[in-house]
């Protein structure tokens, strides 16, 4: 199972000690790049299932590409 933690910058350090030291847990940090993707992709999952629920309009493509 993988687990996604947020933690306050400043107890970082505490838990990520505390998590290396159990033997059945791998832990590793993610980059701050990383950690921006993993949210957009996060966000843009949400907004679809919301379009797919009909809680939120789509936008049509073409509009889109007009745009840029």
């Amino acid at each position: 199972m993988k687990v996604l933690l947020d933690i306050k910058d400043n107890k970082a350090a505490f838990v990520m000690s505390l998590l290396q030291r159990l033997p059945f847990v791998k832990a590793k940090p993610l980059s701050p790049f990383q950690s921006k993707v993993l949210e957009d992709m996060t966000e843009a999952v949400e907004q679809m299932h919301l379009v797919k629920t009909g809680k939120l309009s789509a936008r049509d493509a073409e509009d889109l590409f007009d745009e840029l």
